[in-house]
């Protein structure tokens, strides 16, 4: 089975995104190949975060990986926080304060509109694409759910009335910016695999 690494220390998207694949390709993590120097995003855009990252693991590796870089992007804040989506209330990258803070800043604003946004970089036979997923919705008023991670429980998907938290693992696959970014990086792995 083709190998391919993701350039992530999260287990939560691993396991995630192993679902998406669904055993056709075999995500390594980077904890499973034994790189564990954290690998700083200092870019000033998802794209630039995705790239630093693919490319500091196929530096040491030679080997085809992936990264990815999420954002939520929030109407009412001028796209925040964006690139800083999992640093937004400090740099230990503490979930439950992010949606604290974030519910804190919406408190009083009408329009609750917003984007995830992923972007993966993937370095196949030494050469780099792209691929994007996005998925608007709107943030909640209160956390709601146990499912998920990071932004989930004040995420509520356009055309659902339950926050990404309340949904089981398939059905947020079935919609979520993540899976339609890496079903769009299966698709072209299974071209060009085959």
């Amino acid at each position: 089975m083709y190998k391919l690494i993701f350039a992530s220390h999260n287990d939560n998207k691993t396991k995630e995104i192993s679902a998406i694949f669904n055993g056709l390709i075999a995500i390594k993590s980077l904890k499973e190949i034994g790189f564990l120097e954290e690998i700083i995003e200092s870019g000033n855009t998802l794209e630039e975060n995705a790239a630093l990252k693919a490319n500091a693991v196929y530096k040491a590796t030679q080997l085809d990986c992936f990264a990815d870089d999420t954002g939520l992007l929030v109407s009412a804040l001028n796209g925040k926080p964006g690139v800083h989506t999992a640093r937004f209330a400090g740099p230990d990258k503490n979930p439950q304060l992010n949606n604290q803070k974030l519910l804190e800043v919406m408190q009083n604003q009408s329009d609750r509109s917003a984007s995830f946004v992923t972007i993966i970089q993937l370095i196949f036979s030494g050469s780099s694409y792209l691929f994007k997923g996005e998925l608007k919705g709107t943030i909640a008023t209160k956390p709601m759910g146990e499912e998920g991670f990071g932004y989930d429980p004040i995420f509520i998907p356009l055309n659902a009335n339950r926050t990404l938290a309340q949904m089981t693992l398939d059905e947020k696959n079935s919609l979520s910016h993540r899976s339609i970014a890496f079903k769009s990086m299966l698709q072209f792995l299974k071209e060009k695999l085959n």
